[in-house]
């Protein structure tokens, strides 16, 4: 246990890896925008690069699916 917030090593790693991971991804996704707009990539590049640069985020939330629908 952590001294004083009573949450276990896991409770704060489960959280960590659940809003911490899910907040860098929207992150990611406006700095994405950001690189589109500068770029002036127009409406097909900017679907090339969030399809690109954001397929890396479906395969981590794919597997956090897995997870679930399994009940790992």
């Amino acid at each position: 246990m952590l001294e004083g917030f009573q949450l276990t090593e896991a409770q704060v790693a489960e959280f960590g890896m659940t809003w911490g991971v899910g907040g860098f991804i929207v992150f990611m996704l406006f700095i994405i925008a950001s690189l589109a707009k500068e770029s002036k990539a127009g409406k097909f590049g900017t679907f090339i690069l969030f399809f690109v640069l954001a397929f890396g985020i479906l395969g981590f939330v794919a597997k956090n699916v897995i997870q679930w629908v399994l009940k790992l």
